[in-house]
């Protein structure tokens, strides 16, 4: 069957509880907050869109920061709860990726965790480059599929790996195309984007033996976390990867 592009309609109550009501999603917002905070600190009030961005919780803190949000998504669904979450000063538009091709107005685009649910994610990595202008900045995260696959070595899923990572029935809340971090880099290279810096999104928290103590000891596991997401080898293990780029 081919892939289709993920919509999560029907399921926005589910994707809002699984991915901000769980340690996992806290831990990912936390750690992606501030790496946005850090690579923004010091610039004036940026035009920043985020493409993708679900409910909104990544605009909304954007937005406090002082910068001028629009959020998109394919999902209506999803935007209904972000237009009740949100302040009305952040633009809400109801649109894919593709679709999107004002890109070179805005200072900032983030695109966090959408390449991993398209059917052609390089389709849209060539869309960014075409669309953003010289100068602009792209905060990008997707689903780390090199350490998808270690961690399901870690598992003993072994008919999985074989298979490539694939299943026969998809769950909707399972992305389905991770992505290589030196692959996707590669690409980006090509396209005219320079790396000015990357870390891995959760090195650790995904891979502990006991479960509980992702809640027991968060805070210590967030200061494990700040502390390895941008060394070797650690970052590379992240579950999620995240690229901070500039156009050129």
């Amino acid at each position: 069957m081919a892939l289709k592009d993920q919509s999560f309609n029907g399921l926005a109550h589910k994707f809002n509880r699984n991915i901000y009501g769980t340690t996992k999603g806290q831990l990912r917002h936390t750690l992606l907050c501030e790496v946005l905070s850090e690579s923004l600190s010091g610039l004036p009030p940026q035009r920043i869109i985020e493409l993708g961005g679900g409910t909104g919780v990544m605009s909304a803190f954007l937005a406090a920061q002082g910068h001028h949000l629009t959020l998109t998504d394919i999902s209506e669904e999803i935007l209904a709860l972000a237009r009740e979450q949100l302040d009305s000063a952040i633009d809400i538009r109801q649109a894919d990726l593709f679709s999107v091709n004002e890109l070179g107005d805005f200072d900032v685009v983030v695109c966090h965790a959408v390449l991993e649910w398209l059917a052609h994610p390089f389709d849209a990595l060539a869309h960014l480059g075409t669309q953003m202008a010289p100068g602009a900045k792209l905060s990008l995260t997707f689903f780390n599929r090199d350490a998808a696959l270690f961690s399901n070595a870690i598992y003993g899923n072994f008919d999985y790996i074989a298979r490539g990572m694939k299943v026969k029935n998809q769950v909707r809340l399972n992305p389905q195309q991770p992505l290589s971090p030196k692959v996707v880099i590669d690409r980006l290279e090509q396209l005219g984007f320079s790396i000015k810096s990357m870390r891995g999104i959760r090195c650790f928290h995904d891979y502990l033996r006991d479960k509980d103590m992702a809640a027991s000891h968060y805070e210590e596991l967030l200061a494990l976390e700040r502390q390895y997401c941008t060394q070797e080898p650690y970052l590379w293990l992240g579950k999620y990867f995240h690229l901070w780029l500039e156009k050129n």
